[in-house]
């Protein structure tokens, strides 16, 4: 069966997360996938890392920088809970470049503190697996749920560095880093450099602008950073897999 975009498949949904879990998560997402015949989906890299319950497996997705694409049993309901910039290698207590590319068993990262998150989320769940998932997930948040700086990195990457300045350096001045210090700041809470950071997001920026406009792919392009439309279509191919004439199709989700 041919692979689709994630959020071109079954029904998805996205809502904040509890105040006490908002220091380290973003929100919470429920993907369902059809009941039969659930095509392989294409996950395309977002800038971010989930934590996701499938069938009482808790594992960590991503942080990507390629697209992945993933079979998941026909009726699968996947419970994610989006980390902050920043914020995944703090409550994992592992380097995001790590997890680069990977779906890991979060039992496979902590052993037997997993087995025993696990449990209290089973224990909880007369009240709803999302509701017990919170209040467990709530008992493990770090003290310090997210790195400062580098939040404020990803933040400026998302804004992006003014006309003509180079990101790197324009990032480093701004931080007070060394360009050697930066890069290995990034590798630490994103995973990979800037450079990689700032593509993905691009993408990112060019979907949420076609979905708010009706003016023609060439401008959004322009208004999201890109050279051209050529150079759309180029990042595109990279970032998702697919080639179409359409570049605003619907793109991969989470999963």
């Amino acid at each position: 069966m041919k692979p689709v975009p994630a959020g071109a498949t079954g029904r998805f949904q996205e809502r904040a997360v509890a105040a006490d879990l908002q220091g380290s998560f973003a929100a919470i997402w429920i993907h369902q996938l059809p009941t039969e015949k659930a095509p392989p989906v294409i996950v395309a890299p977002d800038g971010t890392i989930d934590l996701q319950w499938i069938d009482g497996v808790l594992r960590v997705a991503g942080p990507d920088k390629d697209p992945k694409t993933e079979i998941l049993p026909a009726g699968a309901t996947v419970i994610g809970f989006r980390f902050r910039p920043a914020a995944a290698a703090q409550w994992l207590g592992i380097p995001a470049s790590e997890l680069i590319g990977q779906r890991l068993e979060l039992e496979d990262l902590w052993g037997s503190k997993a087995h025993r998150l696990i449990s209290k989320i089973n224990s909880r769940q007369k009240g709803g697996v999302i509701e017990a998932l919170e209040a467990a997930l709530a008992d493990h948040m770090p003290e310090n749920p997210a790195d400062a700086v580098m939040s404020a990195a990803y933040a400026l990457v998302e804004m992006g560095a003014p006309s003509g300045a180079p990101l790197v350096p324009w990032l480093a001045r701004s931080l007070a880093m060394s360009e050697r210090t930066l890069r290995r700041r990034f590798d630490e809470s994103f995973g990979y450099g800037p450079k990689t950071l700032d593509r993905i997001l691009r993408y990112q920026r060019f979907l949420r602008l076609s979905r708010a406009s009706r003016l023609p792919v060439a401008v959004i392009a322009a208004e999201a950073g890109y050279a051209d439309q050529a150079h759309l279509a180029r990042e595109r191919k990279r970032l998702t897999g697919l080639v179409s004439s359409d570049s605003t199709m619907p793109e991969p989700g989470e999963s």
